[in-house]
């Protein structure tokens, strides 16, 4: 469930969706260094059975290119119909466009307040794009933790730039750690929010708060229909910090998670279901509260933030644990995480498909040297 108080900032550091998500196919291959043994540093739920896997591991990614252009503690990658990846800066509040090798400053959201783990942090595209133009963004104020949604526009030079920031959504709390911040379009069309308990260890538990859930909004940040609590824009509770989200192909939701000193944890989620903290972590099989489907005993080799998931592969990426994690799902089961590029690359905070099928995954470092794109592709 999300990252300890105490966590380092940098070491060496079901919905079954109303509206069927498309399959993605993507098998990757070649080999980049060795992968940690399966099942060594992480679990699936003993009362699952691994999916299968090859020896190397659930498809074994290459880094095919690692873009160094000058980005400085970036968190969240998004992708333009035309491919143009929109990507934000934690720190700076700056939104960057990079295209053909090159960043380019989109604009600054207006209100940010960064420090700790505060600041700019997830974006999301609108569904409709093409014809409205939003970009949201959640991010860290001076009172809470909210969710604004601006115009992306394009000039006849193809240059980008933002519109003033609309509130949708706000009263999230804040706190110097435990902020969440990944949000994401369903394949329903609503907007989905991880959210952390802002180091308010009542607030997972109560359905009525807003920290250490995942939320679910219609477009105008209003409760989505259909949630499991009525007019409320809860969609699952008792979570720690939440900072991944991605549906499967079969439109199930799955949560990445944050762990106090132990226990992060891949999650398939539940409407209205209970993932247990501040009571429990991991799987403990406790009745009433629903079990991690993987658990990361270690979150030195963890910090699960962004996720992924194409075909029938997870993919997160470590921010403590400097390393990207493959998880082979089959139906609601998780099999064993296999490591990748362990210590390579630092930090990993996002990890996000481009139209082209390829991966990125965002290393997220306080030395602009080293807050590298990762192209991962087949």
């Amino acid at each position: 469930m999300v990252t300890s108080m105490g966590r380092q900032a940098r070491a060496a550091r079901s919905l079954r969706a109303f509206l069927p998500a498309c399959a993605i196919a993507l098998v990757l291959a070649g080999c980049t260094g060795s992968p940690s043994a399966p099942g060594t540093a992480a679990t699936p739920n003993p009362s699952s059975s691994p999916a299968s896997s090859s020896p190397d591991g659930p498809g074994t990614p290459v880094v095919t290119e690692k873009l160094d252009v000058g980005l400085q503690l970036p968190w969240s990658v998004v992708f333009l119909p035309d491919g143009t990846a929109v990507v934000s800066e934690r720190d700076s509040a700056q939104v960057k466009a990079i295209r053909d090798g090159q960043a380019r400053t989109v604009g600054e959201v207006p209100g940010v307040d960064p420090g700790g783990e505060g600041g700019l942090l997830g974006l999301a595209l609108s569904p409709s794009f093409g014809s409205d133009r939003w970009l949201y963004a959640y991010f860290t104020s001076a009172t809470d933790n909210r969710i604004a949604r601006m115009t992306l526009m394009q000039g006849p030079d193809g240059s980008l730039s933002l519109g003033e920031p609309e509130v949708v959504f706000s009263g999230i709390s804040k706190a110097s750690t435990h902020n969440g911040g990944r949000i994401r379009f369903g394949p329903d069309g609503f907007l989905y929010a991880g959210t952390g308990d802002s180091q308010r260890r009542e607030q997972p538990q109560d359905i009525n708060a807003l920290g250490g859930k995942i939320l679910r909004l219609t477009p105008d940040g209003r409760p989505a229909p259909g949630n499991p609590f009525g007019d409320n824009p809860v969609f699952s509770y008792g979570h720690r910090n939440v900072q991944g989200l991605a549906w499967d192909n079969e439109g199930r939701l799955w949560a990445s998670e944050f762990g106090p000193d132990v226990d992060d944890e891949l999650n398939l989620i539940t409407p209205g279901g209970n993932y247990g903290w501040p009571t429990v972590t991991g799987a403990p099989g406790r009745s009433g509260v629903i079990d991690a489907k993987v658990v990361w005993p270690s979150t030195s080799e963890a910090s699960p933030s962004g996720l992924e998931i194409v075909g029938n592969v997870a993919y997160t990426g470590a921010l403590r644990g400097q390393r990207l994690w493959s998880v082979p799902l089959d139906e609601e089961t998780a099999g064993k995480p296999v490591a990748y590029f362990t210590g390579h690359y630092g930090r990993l905070r996002d990890v996000a498909r481009a139209p082209d099928g390829t991966l990125w995954v965002i290393s997220n470092n306080r030395n602009p040297d080293f807050a590298l794109i990762l192209r991962v592709s087949p």
